[in-house]
């Protein structure tokens, strides 16, 4: 046979083409996690940090801290936890048969008013 046939090479580089360009976007990775180390802290902190409550109950009633809220004051309340402390720590706390577009509700005034440290817990607090 005097003539090269480089039809199953071409076919070889097509889907080694096809792999490379399926598999690149899933190296780059976007989320920033912050992986628990072995090591024990270096000192534990003097005082345990002051933690706020958002209660939820199951018609969608909202306590802070105990106080009855509603929906539409908490952006400024979560703006003076803001100005009052560097980095306030909230926990809402949702009752069980709680309908979850309440606490997602809470969730995003928390991420609008750039509040962090917020922790999700089951259980309305009595």
């Amino acid at each position: 046979m005097h003539e090269l046939n480089i039809t199953p090479l071409m076919d070889l580089v097509m889907v080694l083409l096809v792999i490379f360009m399926i598999t690149t976007p899933q190296l780059s990775n976007d989320l920033d996690l912050s992986l628990p180390t072995g090591k024990a802290p270096a000192q534990r902190p003097a005082e345990k940090p002051k933690l706020h409550y958002v209660d939820v109950d199951p018609q969608g009633g909202l306590l802070l801290n105990r106080q009855a809220v509603k929906l539409v004051e908490l952006p400024k309340l979560f703006a003076a936890l803001k100005q009052a402390e560097t980095d306030p720590s909230v926990v809402v706390r949702g009752a069980d048969d709680v309908d979850y577009r309440h606490i997602v509700g809470v969730i995003d005034l928390l991420q609008q008013a750039d509040i962090t440290k917020v922790g999700l817990a089951t259980g309305v607090a009595k």
